[in-house]
């Protein structure tokens, strides 16, 4: 009798014999999360360091809520479900809104709560700012895109105090740890974020051609704007700074979205920028036509009133960079300390231990500097100095930080694709979170000034502010004698700077650049760790690829530091 469907047994799914039993899953990693991402014996070392040891017990809290399965996955979804532009509602009001996915608030909440806003700027401890620059190299690695309207709102305070009657008003609410959405009237609300509006279509970085119109009004440092920006991320902030032609020239003013007397500001947001990365955070185009702001600063000042908010959120792509650089590295570690070819574990070939370890070098390097970084803008912001000799650190940091902002940043697109290649085909998927990744690496480069222009400012501070080269050489004499390849690095760039010329920038600030990494891995990192980055990035021992590391570079002791057991 032949049987019909009715009659056969149901398939145990737990039967390996059965039918549908092809293969079983083996040799593929298990997930990351949960995991400690504080666990980095750089950040660290440099966290304490740099005068914030204070804070290393939120620090490693933190770490442990970013490794969390719940905040991975709010990363996640903040990306799959991108914010939404509602220009009108259902009866034809202009309503101008942005909606995001609950994960976007969820990562926000914690960011403001934890003091990666404008938190610092209240905090009278020395190394607040440091702090928040550690926390946001933990808390960044759940996702990137959340940090703008963080790194704006950081921003905006030390600008708006150059307008004291306005920084009274909005800076106890930028400093706040409350995350407050929503468009209501500003000094209603729990906590404030900030945004910026410079460029514009006809000039990009070049915002002294800007074409926005800013007109008096009957009321002293009242104006009314006309114009559109043509880069304006999260446009769902509070308020904005913006520069605009005054009368007296290009000035700055703040823009709030919701007037004192509860109206809405004329903010129409044309449209939302379709990005290559960073799809969780929206960007937007706005237009302005008989907006109303507030000067900040004098009128024709406008660039020179608002570079401090430049200076802050450059720092904080140095920041980003470093921590896309530490996500990739702890990815792809996982990864090969699970997965086995050609009969052996990944992590045990050496081959891919020298590419790892290389990757290692690069990373630390890189989180090292943007410490010593923040650790000078919080000396800088006290009028402290690492010698006691007033202005030292703020010389440094004018320098040192375009420098960083130059290199860090060209290293991430190199550096993640790199990473994603451990993983092979599996990091080539999305649902890796691999290519999420390498689409937030060329971002960091562009915002807040492109290679050229980061490049040019070097220059620009080296002529102009001839503290910052003796702040620099200062700082490069701290480890003199230590190693003779950085010696002769120090020596190199010293010829270099009396030779330099605008069509050679960009390998002067590179050279710039090596040498204060090696400079400070010399005087803080293990012998292994500074012998191979001399060797490689300042002796030439090194090939183009990552994983050129030379024989003699001690990869074990590399690894062993980068990533410990629980990474």
């Amino acid at each position: 009798m032949v049987s019909t469907p009715a009659q056969e047994q149901p398939v145990d799914p737990q039967d390996r014999s059965g039918p549908y039993a092809t293969h079983d899953v083996s040799n593929q990693p298990p997930p990351l999360a949960p995991y400690d991402a504080s666990q980095d014996i750089a950040l660290l070392e440099g966290l304490r360091r740099e005068g914030a040891g204070w804070a290393e017990e939120d620090i490693r809290r933190l770490g442990l809520r970013a490794g969390s399965a719940e905040a991975q996955e709010w990363g996640e979804l903040a990306n799959r479900h991108e914010p939404e532009l509602r220009t009108h509602d259902r009866y034809g009001h202009r309503v101008d809104e942005v909606e995001f996915h609950p994960s976007w608030h969820h990562l926000m909440r914690v960011a403001v709560g934890e003091g990666l806003a404008a938190a610092p700027w209240a905090d009278d401890r020395p190394g607040a700012h440091v702090a928040r620059t550690a926390g946001g190299l933990v808390w960044g690695q759940t996702e990137a895109g959340h940090g703008c309207p963080t790194s704006m709102t950081y921003a905006a305070v030390p600008v708006l105090r150059r307008q004291p009657e306005l920084a009274k008003v909005y800076e106890p609410l930028l400093t706040s740890r409350e995350y407050d959405p929503g468009l209501r009237v500003p000094t209603e609300k729990r906590g404030l974020l900030a945004g910026m509006g410079m460029t514009e279509k006809q000039g990009g970085s070049d915002v002294r051609t800007n074409t926005t119109t800013a007109w008096p009004s009957a009321e002293p440092g009242v104006y009314t704007l006309r114009g559109h920006k043509w880069f304006t991320s999260a446009p769902m902030c509070d308020v904005f700074l913006v520069l605009a032609q005054a009368p007296g020239g290009l000035s700055c003013f703040l823009v709030p979205r919701v007037l004192p007397d509860g109206s809405r500001n004329t903010f129409r947001i044309q449209r939302l920028k379709d990005k290559l990365g960073n799809r969780s955070n929206a960007s937007s185009e706005p237009e302005f036509d008989g907006t109303v702001a507030w000067l900040v600063g004098p009128e024709g000042r406008g660039v020179k009133t608002i570079i401090e908010m430049v200076n802050c959120t450059r720092l904080d792509c140095v920041m980003s960079s470093a921590t896309l650089m530490r996500k990739t590295l702890v990815e792809a570690g996982h990864h090969v300390r699970h997965r086995s070819a050609f009969g052996a574990r990944l992590i045990d070939q050496p081959l891919m231990r020298n590419v790892l370890a290389d990757l290692a070098l690069e990373s630390e390097a890189a989180t090292t500097l943007t410490l010593r970084l923040a650790g000078a803008a919080d000396r800088s912001v006290r009028g402290d100095a690492l010698d006691g000799t007033a202005g030292t650190e703020s010389a440094f940091r004018r320098i040192a930080t375009a420098v960083g902002k130059y290199w860090v940043t060209k290293r991430g697109p190199a550096f993640t694709a790199e990473a994603l290649e451990c993983l092979g085909g599996n990091g080539y998927v999305e649902e890796s979170g691999m290519p999420r990744h390498y689409r937030e690496a060329p971002l960091l480069s562009i915002w807040e000034g492109s290679g050229n222009v980061n490049a040019l400012d070097v220059l620009r501070a080296l002529s102009r502010e001839p503290a910052t080269a003796d702040a620099l050489f200062a700082e490069l004499a701290l480890a003199r004698g230590a190693d003779a390849r950085l010696d002769a690095s120090v020596t190199r760039l010293k010829a270099g700077l009396a030779e330099g010329s605008e069509a050679g920038a960009r390998r002067l600030v590179e050279q710039m650049a090596l040498t204060l990494q090696g400079a400070l891995l010399v005087r803080h990192a293990p012998a292994a760790v500074a012998d191979a980055f001399c060797a490689t990035r300042l002796g030439g021992d090194w090939g183009h690829a990552f994983g050129t590391l030379p024989d003699g570079a001690d990869l074990d002791a590399i690894l062993a530091r980068a990533l410990p057991d629980g990474v």
